[in-house]
């Protein structure tokens, strides 16, 4: 193994967690939650297959009925959903892994079938998406969003601050707030989707308002070190900004104040053009105390060279993930790697989800 390679098993301390190596599962909706959407028995073997990982990020979930975008994504919100959670950590835990649960509000990025009384989703400004979202019948345009009153932000940050707490209920090893692709927090972020007059509209400050603000809420429950946050500079379902670096220089500056455990930036466009905006991540890579995780198309090699380089502590795979539960030990014995299947990613049983072989299977 090459040296740049053996960069990727080594430890790492995250906060007052040790990492066994360098490699995180990054979170992925796969649409498979159950009744009250909870997670199901299978979703605890889903994440314990995939244990070896350094760091677990869960699938994005849900702080309220309001911030659920797609059918069949679990929440955080309920008791029962609470219970289920606790048999997936329970089932990553005794399978030595760690795990942190991604807590997400998608804002305008939903349907009226989803919401509360069928009522509109909700963004910073009643600006449309022009994005798809996962229903019964398959994908289908977003509804049309109304504005959030300004009465209503403290009940939306309660809402973060309770599904942080039921996360340390359900067993979690920490929480990553989703402020990327597109949905409530990268909403008020960007200028493209917020047109607002008040306190959280017009400048960067005020535009990054809430997402600060979710942070802060997140931290009355957790320690710094257990809370992390996910960013994507470039345009993400619908939502883009005028001046990407200026805005998240001013961004990770204030997280760094408050002295988050890490950052999860994806580079470029989701799945895309890693150079699809003009944002220099490795000056806010510097500007962060706290971890750096790097994401959006690494390989191996690129994933070795990246922390062997110093750019990046930590390095997140998704698909890959999806398709090698063994991923890390692939990696290792420079292995060949399981193809996924696109057509199972979203909603469905065990096929495409906890029946990929692993390397000694396939032998």
């Amino acid at each position: 193994m090459s040296a740049d390679a053996d960069a990727l098993f080594q430890p790492y301390k995250l906060g007052d967690l040790t990492l066994p190596n360098r490699l995180v599962m990054a979170p992925l909706t796969r649409n498979r939650a159950g009744e009250g959407d909870g997670p199901r028995d299978i979703t605890a073997t889903y994440y314990a297959q995939r244990a070896s990982a350094g760091l677990l990020i869960s699938e994005g979930s849900q702080i309220s009925q309001q911030g659920q975008g797609y059918l069949s994504t679990p929440g955080i919100y309920t008791p029962q959903q609470v219970a289920h959670w606790r048999k997936v950590t329970d089932a990553v835990h005794k399978a030595g892994g760690r795990i942190f649960i991604q807590i997400w509000h998608v804002g305008r990025v939903s349907h009226t079938s989803l919401q509360p009384g069928g009522g509109a989703p909700v963004g910073p400004s009643a600006i449309r998406a022009q994005t798809k979202t996962f229903l019964h019948e398959g994908f289908a345009d977003v509804s049309e969003p109304r504005a959030l009153d300004l009465s209503e932000i403290p009940g939306i940050l309660r809402d973060y601050e309770n599904a942080a707490r039921n996360a340390k209920e359900a067993g979690f090893d920490g929480v990553e707030i989703h402020a990327a692709n597109g949905y409530l927090l990268d909403q008020f972020m960007k200028d493209g989707s917020n047109h607002r007059r008040d306190a959280y509209g017009g400048s960067i400050a005020n535009r990054a308002r809430l997402t600060i603000e979710a942070a802060e809420a997140v931290l009355k429950v957790w320690d710094k070190g257990r809370v992390g946050i996910r960013l994507s500079p470039a345009k993400v379902n619908d939502a883009a900004d005028s001046n990407p670096q200026a805005l998240f220089s001013h961004v990770v500056e204030k997280l760094d104040g408050l002295g988050l455990g890490y950052i999860h930036m994806i580079e470029g466009a989701t799945q895309g053009d890693r150079n699809a905006v003009d944002v220099d991540y490795v000056g806010l890579r510097r500007s962060f105390r706290g971890t750096y995780i790097a994401n959006n198309g690494y390989d191996r090699a690129m994933a070795a060279e990246a922390i062997s380089s110093g750019r990046a502590d930590l390095v997140a795979f998704g698909r890959l993930f999806i398709s090698n539960p063994d991923l890390v030990e692939r990696f290792r014995l420079n292995a060949p790697l399981n193809e996924p299947d696109r057509a199972t990613f979203y909603g469905g049983d065990a096929k495409g989800y906890t029946d990929y072989p692993s390397l000694d299977k396939a032998a």
